[in-house]
């Protein structure tokens, strides 16, 4: 019996009502339910129904709830009220908080920060502490002191260019910062400096990196990214640690590109189509970690489609094999002693990476010991049998008695009718400019005739306003590159114009309207 006390007990409780299928009334509503007529009511028909009444189970007027705000939201809207503040001058006094907000700078402070803040945006990086710069970039990721996006990237990446020698924890920062601002305001930006810098987002920044450039943007291959496709540890290598540092990290990327744009001209297919990694894996990633940042701006978190382009086997080694190839042909053009072992590549691939490096390793080191002067004896008596035909078209002296050969009249003045006067005279300044025209025309004709379908496609895209970037596409699409475009256009030209049509990326003035002309 005392056992049967402790045991719970229920009690039922029954309305008891004549009223039945009444319906339960909006919450809103401020009338009593009225039952729902029957079609059967024992043959009688009420027609004045009494009012029943409801029983309120809560309330009819719902409170509405005061919002919720966050010391995230009271500083963006605080930020925003503050844009437009400066100082002409202030005094630097040093500031130091966990995590800088207006709230916790004095005076004197927030005068130095407005003052400063305004040199910043002049472009002028003043020693100042990391709590201000910090409280600069809260402003920047949470959308204020820009309209534009690409205005806002800029910021964020030119303070940290300034101050990350001064302040290495910036690097541990905004990185991964700044690729949430490129993320949340869709910006179609290179990853690579975040990812040399901060290595520690090296994992899926550094895949998708190496995604969209071995895709869309090869040019912009870098060094450090690509580190991240290679089995060989370049870092450990004597050749790059030493002499070979800069030439390294400078041509491994070129190289990368070149092989790509080879690869799909033979085969249709770029380096990522050949060897196709496996699918995408979406990775959610928070929004800037560790900083003052209002979520109600762009949420808590980002998905991000990854392919992970870096675990395909097959195309790791080529990364690989062509580190290990390129390294072997700058030790060679610089005179270092000793090779690697065990490189394999096609036999066409090899012999157009060492082309290419050899023209371009050449051509810089040249460019760093200024022009020489080299003199070609054939050249030089083509220019001296030049200047004879010049000489004699200004000034004739006995024309019926000079010898002529008519191969030299053809190529340079054309028929010209004989001056039947055995004085000294000077050709007409119309005879002159028509002999002119048709030399010019006849070397215009055999230099068009001397350049490849891409080489004339090349000198076309020159000409255009876009000029570069057209040519890096034509390149990339006949693989090859720009750079090997120039060059060979250039050496023909060298030969028959005896000049550089192109300097630069640049078509030389005086060509131009001869290069529309053919």
């Amino acid at each position: 019996m005392s056992n049967d006390r402790k045991q719970p007990h229920f009690t039922e409780l029954v309305w008891e009502s004549t009223e039945q299928n009444v319906p339960i009334p909006p919450r809103n509503s401020p009338e009593p339910a009225l039952p729902k007529s029957s079609s059967k009511n024992n043959g009688k028909t009420n027609s004045t129904p009494e009012p029943s009444l409801q029983l309120q189970l809560w309330d009819t007027e719902m409170e509405t709830p005061e919002p919720v705000t966050t010391t995230e939201g009271q500083f963006v809207t605080r930020a925003k009220e503050l844009v437009e503040r400066t100082e002409d001058s202030a005094l630097f006094v040093p500031f130091k908080s966990y995590w800088p907000t207006y709230g916790h700078m004095t005076g004197t402070q927030s005068r130095w920060y407005f003052y400063w803040r305004n040199e910043v945006r002049q472009g002028r990086y003043l020693k100042t502490d990391l709590s201000y710069i910090f409280l600069h970039i809260y402003e920047l990721i949470n959308g204020v002191g820009w309209t534009d996006p690409n205005d806002g990237y800029r910021q964020l990446n030119l303070i940290w260019e300034a101050y990350r020698e001064s302040y290495k924890r910036l690097d541990q920062y905004l990185g991964g910062w700044i690729a949430d601002f490129s993320f949340v305001h869709h910006l179609d930006v290179p990853l690579s400096i975040i990812v040399a810098r901060s290595r520690g987002l090296a994992g899926d920044l550094a895949e998708l990196e190496l995604m969209r450039g071995l895709t869309t943007a090869p040019e912009q291959l870098t060094f450090a990214v690509l580190t991240a496709m290679s089995d060989y540890d370049i870092s450990k290598s004597k050749f790059y640690i030493g002499e070979g540092n800069e030439a390294l990290e400078q041509y491994i990327p070129q190289v990368v590109a070149l092989i790509n744009a080879y690869v799909t001209r033979k085969h249709g297919s770029n380096l990522v189509e050949m060897f196709p990694p496996g699918p995408a894996v979406m990775r959610e990633r928070y929004l800037f970690r560790s900083a003052v940042y209002d979520i109600s701006l762009y949420g808590y978190s980002v998905l991000i489609p990854v392919v992970r382009i870096s675990k395909s086997p097959p195309l790791r080694s080529l990364i690989t094999r062509l580190f290990r190839l390129t390294e072997n042909k700058l030790r060679e053009l610089m005179g270092y002693r000793g090779r690697l072992k065990g490189i394999n590549v096609e036999a066409d691939m090899d012999d157009l990476i060492t082309r290419f490096l050899k023209r371009e390793y050449l051509k810089e080191t040249q460019e760093d010991k200024g022009p020489t002067v080299v003199i070609d004896p054939e050249k030089l008596e083509r220019l001296q049998s030049d200047s004879e035909i010049v000489r004699t078209m200004l000034t004739v002296e006995n024309m019926d008695e000079q010898d002529y050969e008519a191969s030299e009249l053809e190529a340079t003045i054309g028929e010209i009718d004989p001056i039947q006067d055995s004085k000294e005279e000077l050709l007409p300044v119309e005879v002159i400019e028509e002999a002119q025209a048709v030399s010019i025309g006849s070397e215009a004709e055999q230099f068009a005739n001397a350049l490849s379908p891409l080489q004339r496609e090349a000198l076309l895209a020159l000409l255009d306003e876009d000029g570069s970037q057209a040519l890096l596409k034509l390149a990339a699409a006949n693989g090859t590159m720009s750079e090997l475009l120039i060059d060979e256009i250039n050496e023909i030209a060298m030969d028959i114009l005896g000049d550089l049509i192109i300097e630069g990326e640049d078509i030389v003035e005086e060509y131009i309207s001869m290069l529309r002309n053919i």
